[in-house]
């Protein structure tokens, strides 16, 4: 028996031979082939398209994952770099005061002559004392007598010496207001190398996330308070709900900040802090 090949219609002709052509079952089997070939190119096609979809995907998510990474380094190279720069300004020697100088009590003195004995033709004539009757008759002697200072103790003050007064208290709308940046920023104890190990240490990674395979980094606003309590918790950049509750929560458990100052006063500042979650490869 020859072998048949089924992508060949001549086999129908075969099989149908002598009998009715016309009946259905002709035409459906002398069109097999056809169809057949038209299955597997669209097989084909769409299994290029899903394994095409695939890779994308995979180096999509790849160049995300490369693209939050580089993020997160640039954000905490610039929270170092912050910190660094704060610990400088701490460390700047403050200017010396220099204390107030006592100015000594200043004493009126006169100077005492010693009298010197001459001859009269040696004495010159401005100098000789004139007798009343050789006065001016023109000059007004007062009738008046003025009594002269009892205590000749003069006190010197100098008025370039400024007398040292309180700063005057912030106005209510200045301690109210909410500053983004301001002169000193606030900052955590210890710093930002402290900061990132309480984060790293408090934070509980949830088991519903976990079990997803979700993870990512979580932003979180707040406001550090004049007292450096710290106040209005929220979510600036979401990645899942479980993730949100408890970067939230692990911030708002901090302990007091350092406050952040304005003209030398205690401000409200806001601040943002990274939480970052990620799954152990």
């Amino acid at each position: 028996m020859a072998k048949i090949d089924l992508y060949d219609p001549k086999w129908v002709d075969l099989v149908f031979a002598g009998k009715n052509q016309d009946y259905g079952a002709y035409k459906l089997r002398k069109g097999t082939s056809g169809r057949n070939i038209k299955a597997l190119v669209i097989l084909i096609i769409a299994a290029a398209l899903v394994g095409g979809f695939l890779a994308w995907k995979v180096i999509e998510q790849k160049n995300a994952e490369q693209q939050q990474a580089y993020m997160e380094a640039m954000q905490l190279a610039q929270l170092q770099k912050e910190a660094k720069k704060q610990e400088k300004k701490q460390e700047q020697v403050k200017p010396k005061v220099e204390p107030k100088k006592e100015i000594p009590v200043a004493r009126e003195t006169q100077k005492f002559v010693a009298p010197v004995i001459k001859k009269d033709e040696l004495v010159k004539e401005s100098n000789q004392m004139k007798q009343m009757a050789d006065l001016d008759a023109k000059i007004a002697v007062g009738t008046e007598t003025h009594e002269g200072a009892k205590d000749r103790t003069i006190e010197a003050v100098r008025n370039d010496i400024a007398v040292a007064t309180p700063p005057p208290a912030p106005k209510e709308e200045v301690t109210q207001k909410v500053f983004d940046v301001v002169e000193v920023m606030p900052s955590f104890p210890g710093g930002q190398a402290a900061l990132l190990q309480y984060l790293n240490s408090h934070v509980k990674y949830p088991v519903v996330a976990q079990e997803n395979g979700i993870q990512g980094r979580v932003t979180i606003s707040f406001v550090v308070e004049r007292d450096g309590s710290i106040t209005d918790v929220k979510v600036a950049r979401s990645v899942d709900p479980s993730l949100d509750k408890e970067a939230a929560r692990v911030v708002s458990s901090m302990p007091r900040w350092t406050p952040g100052k304005q003209n030398g006063s205690a401000v409200r500042v806001k601040f943002n802090v990274p939480v970052v979650f990620r799954l152990q490869q």
